[in-house]
């Protein structure tokens, strides 16, 4: 019966564990001197040798005739161990027995000696799966176990394992694998297996792995085929995989914000069976890459993934910004994360590209800082913002290029008129013959600015201090601005060339007479009037101005309707 190469290939001993000598020695150490734990707990991702070093382990401490702390793999004890004939090594899953009643009968079992090797080792796979219970059920035993007893725990996901537990145990953490022994070790496998694996194909699935090595196995087996070497292609083919030249072909559409030509790539990626999903991975990588050389351009190349040339990221790299790329990571990692609860991947694939290529449909906090980085590119490089011209209509134009285009008939109020429109489509004063009255050009009338403010003339009554107040916005602090645009607070009266300002109390003329504020005052009176002004401050209200009756408003206001009678 055929058996998976990952099955078939699982490393026999210490020696044979592919990038984990740091755990592979001190475990041989251990094994050879007879220093060993009563708990170990493996930690790490899938497919780094977790499961497999401790079942060599396992075998290690019971083997009969140890070689360097390996195991022999031929006494009874390890042949037994490896085809479970032995029952005193046992393999748990968490997963399946996470349960309080469970752990109770492991524990019950754990204190008798084992009948037919030295030491009873139990094997507990995903233990961060045990429920809080069977953690507290797990604890006594692992304080305190018989001398024959050796807990061995695994576990991907160590923050949810209790701190009780791993200060319990020896723990070991188990390292990504690197693409270069990945490869190394699918090129021994293929040749044993007999298997046409070039050194393209090999690099490429080493990449593909992640760090686990058990994944590229698995994806070799997958890809291995009757007919023909397996090459980059053959591998791209069986995997549905876009590839690298597809995806820097498609993070040029981007990069030129050609939406048109990146829908049609993928469309034609779609077509030829890549998945969707993949493609926009492929994308996301890509654009990790290129944010890690945008931003560490000297230390970031080993972080780099390795798929692309130097040629290809350096050239894709002058095309994008950091914050557009940070933007672009961001919103395909959001758009790979709606891919499996989306009910037409293929929409949400091509809308995400969309978006990517014009950030303007993009209204989020990223979308605006990339279309802003995308309009200080264009400033820093003097590269001229185009105008939008308009012979009919008047337009005002958003975004980048932030430009109001206003036409010669806009400013005159002249509207083409169709000469071959029909009579009944003429407005009333057209078709009676009545003139039209042009209005005065718009563009003939000079805009006042901030800064030229038209002279005040003085009224009758002296009462200039209303556009004098509003002339002082910009020359006070805004303390006293906030005390003399108010006439609740501060009031003006001119009389005789002395400008007395009331305020409402002692707090209010105090910041209104400092001597900078009255110098602003009377500068201003001054440059208005023509003539020298003086300026004193007074608590109180103008003798001139009388207290204003509310009542007379309100009698006003109902004398304007006939059917309210009003009686004094």
């Amino acid at each position: 019966m055929y058996q998976a190469l990952y099955r078939k290939w699982r490393p026999r001993t210490f020696d044979d564990v592919v990038g984990q000598t740091h755990i592979t020695d001190t475990l041989k150490r251990q094994v050879a001197t007879g220093r060993l734990s009563h708990a170990y707990l493996f930690t790490g991702t899938r497919g780094t040798g977790k499961t497999t070093c401790a079942k060599i382990l396992a075998r290690a401490v019971n083997c009969e005739h140890p070689v360097d702390g390996n195991p022999c793999n031929t006494c009874d004890s390890c042949r037994g161990i490896e085809n479970g004939s032995i029952l005193d090594v046992l393999e748990l899953d968490a997963a399946s027995n996470n349960g309080v009643d469970q752990v109770r009968a492991l524990r019950d079992e754990a204190v008798y000696t084992p009948a037919a090797v030295r030491k009873r080792v139990y094997i507990v796979d995903e233990v961060h799966m045990l429920s809080t219970a069977a953690f507290n059920a797990l604890l006594k035993i692992l304080e305190e176990p018989p001398a024959h007893l050796m807990f061995i725990l695994a576990t991907t996901e160590l923050h949810k394992v209790p701190a009780t537990i791993k200060s319990r145990c020896q723990q070991f953490s188990f390292q990504r694998i690197l693409p270069g022994d990945i490869a190394q070790r699918l090129l021994y496998v293929a040749e044993r297996e007999g298997i046409a694996l070039t050194s393209g194909g090999a690099a490429l699935l080493s990449r593909l792995a992640d760090g686990g090595l058990r994944d590229a196995l698995s994806l070799l087996d997958q890809c291995a085929g009757p007919a023909g070497p397996i090459g980059e292609q053959q591998v791209l083919d069986a995997l549905g995989l876009a590839g690298n030249l597809e995806t820097a072909r498609l993070m040029g559409r981007v990069a030129d914000r050609d939406a048109g030509g990146a829908l049609e790539d993928i469309a034609r990626l779609y077509g030829g069976g890549k998945d969707i999903s993949a493609i926009l991975g492929e994308l996301a990588s890509l654009t990790r890459d290129l944010l890690i050389r945008k931003t560490a351009p000297r230390s970031g190349g080993t972080l780099l993934n390795g798929g692309f040339d130097e040629t290809t990221i350096r050239g894709l790299s002058e095309k994008f910004t950091a914050p557009r790329l940070v933007w672009m990571l961001t919103v395909l990692q959001a758009a790979l994360a709606e891919l499996p609860r989306s009910s037409n991947r293929r929409t949400d694939a091509e809308l995400c590209l969309i978006r990517l290529c014009d950030e303007r449909l993009d209204d989020s906090a990223g979308g605006l800082a990339a279309r802003l980085d995308r309009v200080e590119a264009q400033l820093s490089s003097g590269v001229p913002l185009p105008k939008v011209k308009s012979e009919n209509t008047c337009q005002i134009i958003s975004g980048e290029k932030a430009e109001i285009s206003i036409s010669q008939s806009c400013m005159q109020g002249e509207t083409p008129v169709d000469d071959a429109r029909s009579q009944k489509d003429l407005p009333p004063w057209e078709a009676a013959g009545i003139p039209r009255v042009e209005p005065m050009a718009a563009a003939s009338d000079p805009k006042p600015t901030a800064d030229t403010v038209p002279p005040v003339s003085p009224v009758p009554g002296g009462d200039i201090w209303p556009a004098l107040a509003a002339g002082l916005k910009n020359k006070v602090s805004r303390n006293a601005w906030s005390f003399l645009g108010n006439p609740s607070m501060v009031r003006g009266e001119y009389a005789d060339g002395v400008l007395t300002l009331w305020a409402d109390d002692e707090l209010v003329k105090g910041v209104v007479s400092r001597p900078t504020v009255l110098e602003a005052v009377g500068t201003l009176a001054q440059s208005r009037l023509g003539h020298e002004v003086r300026v004193s401050v007074k608590v109180g209200r103008p003798e001139s101005v009388a207290v204003h009756d509310k009542l007379d408003d309100l009698l006003a206001f109902g004398r304007r309707f006939d059917n309210i009678t009003i009686k004094e």
